[in-house]
């Protein structure tokens, strides 16, 4: 029997109450300013009751629910400041942890899965979770031969659970948009829906974590912790320590901000180069910094978990990305609005002004102009107050643009990845890693000869 509240009618109570919770409130700020409190402070409360109740229901239904919280909470930073403070504590608790399954139930699924002797295989095994997440919990444990492993189990019911939630959460997305002015929520729901099969599936989780082990077993900068056992609800992989992101943004001095960044960075843009493959969970709870020497700040290493959900590109990252990129910070307007047009992003019924376009896109870009870039909550929240602002030319653009299927994913997986470097406050050479692992943003004719020796 399932620990996971997943009837049907049970879960969607829970989730139907949120709207009108959001009413309540609402009615409940509107009294308080009858009897005279002002506008900043009874703004305040209701922002912080509205962010305790959503992620509180959010948390405990894990499924879905907690799926589409996690990906919500590293748009944090595009918040203004004044709506960010209530939020930021609960969006972080839902980067890596939520309720716990009982032991019991722990117990029977690695006993289906594993076997009567299940025991036997593990030295040591902690009933108590190290972390919990959407679909799944964590266990810390030793295997029979002696290595620390982590043991990923899935909550019986997961599968219905996230399609029941995302459901759910789809008929009243625009009650959730204003969490996160300018973005759209909609599509970012269908897109977590069409995931579930996959990252259900821990037998593809674990080629995908296998392959990234494989690549990155001798990296200095990037480590993956290889698979040691897989089966169905069940993946058992090598055990890493290392300071949680999330406590690096809350807590972390600015050389780990920045050594984080930067690997973070690396890993986004060499991965799918490397691997053909893409991670395409970025939130924080999935990332770990790993001290590599005692002083040097450079000898820290960026730990990768959960491959539940990536995005297959063999030829690496597409080359019209790095090509457009390049022809932008060249201002080479038509060269740019011609390779746009050709990818699908403006739709052939559509005719827009190239230099417009280039003026859009020129702001969104900046951190690839420069030799180093800081990237501030500031500039996250200019952003999006710049395209979600109904009076700017940028939202009236931004609405005639389109997003082809093939590239929806990696534009969350960017969008994501730009969120976290903003709440760590890192200062990363971007650049930096666009000319070595971005097909296309160096020209050919730039691109150095092989010497002699090399050829």
């Amino acid at each position: 029997m399932s620990d996971l509240p997943r009837k049907a009618v049970t879960r969607t109570a829970k989730l139907a109450a949120l709207p009108l919770g959001f009413a309540g409130r609402a009615t409940w700020g509107l009294g308080k300013r009858i009897v005279g409190e002002s506008a900043e402070i009874v703004g305040r409360e209701l922002q912080q009751r509205t962010a305790e109740q959503l992620f509180k229901v959010l948390g405990e239904l894990k499924g879905g629910a907690m799926k589409f919280g996690q990906a919500l909470s590293v748009f944090e930073s595009a918040l203004p400041e004044e709506v960010a403070g209530p939020y930021r504590a609960a969006l972080t608790k839902l980067q890596d942890a939520a309720p716990p399954m009982p032991t019991r139930t722990v117990h029977a699924v690695l006993k289906e899965r594993l076997g009567e002797d299940w025991q036997e295989l593990f030295l040591e095994f902690e009933d108590k979770p190290a972390a919990a997440a959407s679909i799944g919990q964590v266990h810390r444990g030793v295997w029979h031969d002696g290595r620390e492993v982590a043991v990923k189990v899935q909550y019986p019911g997961a599968g219905e659970a996230l399609l029941s939630d995302l459901n759910q959460l789809s008929r009243f997305a625009r009650l959730l948009g204003p969490l996160i002015p300018g973005m759209d929520i909609k599509p970012l729901i269908a897109e977590l829906r069409d995931r579930v099969s996959e990252e259900l599936d821990y037998a593809l989780e674990a080629q995908a974590q296998q392959a990234h082990a494989e690549e990155f077993a001798d990296d200095p900068d990037v480590l993956v912790p290889a698979v040691v056992h897989q089966c169905e609800q069940v993946l058992v992989t090598e055990w890493i320590d290392g300071i949680p992101l999330s406590e690096v943004i809350a807590d972390g001095t600015q050389e780990q901000r920045d050594r984080a960044g930067q690997l973070l960075a690396r890993f986004l843009f060499s991965g799918p180069a490397r691997t053909g493959l893409l991670h395409a969970d970025p939130h924080p709870g999935n990332f770990r910094l790993l001290p590599g020497g005692p002083d040097d700040a450079e000898d820290w290493r960026l730990g990768v978990l959960d491959f539940g959900t990536v995005d297959r590109l063999p030829g690496g990252l597409p080359t019209p990305i790095g090509e457009s990129l390049r022809m932008t910070l060249d201002g080479e307007a038509e060269a740019v609005y011609e390779l746009l047009c050709a990818e699908g992003f403006v739709k052939e019924s559509i005719d827009l002004d190239p230099e417009a376009v280039l003026d859009y896109l020129l702001p969104i870009i900046e951190p690839a102009q420069l030799a180093e870039f800081t990237f501030t909550r500031n500039w996250m929240r200019s952003q999006a107050a710049r395209i979600a602002d109904p009076r700017s030319p940028a939202y009236q653009l931004g609405k005639q643009l389109n997003l082809p299927p093939a590239y929806l994913l990696i534009h969350r997986v960017t969008l994501s990845t730009i969120g976290v470097l903003c709440q760590l406050g890192a200062t990363v050479r971007l650049r930096e890693e666009l000319e070595e692992w971005l097909p296309g943003f160096v020209a050919e004719d730039d691109e150095p000869e092989e010497s002699a020796a090399e050829a």
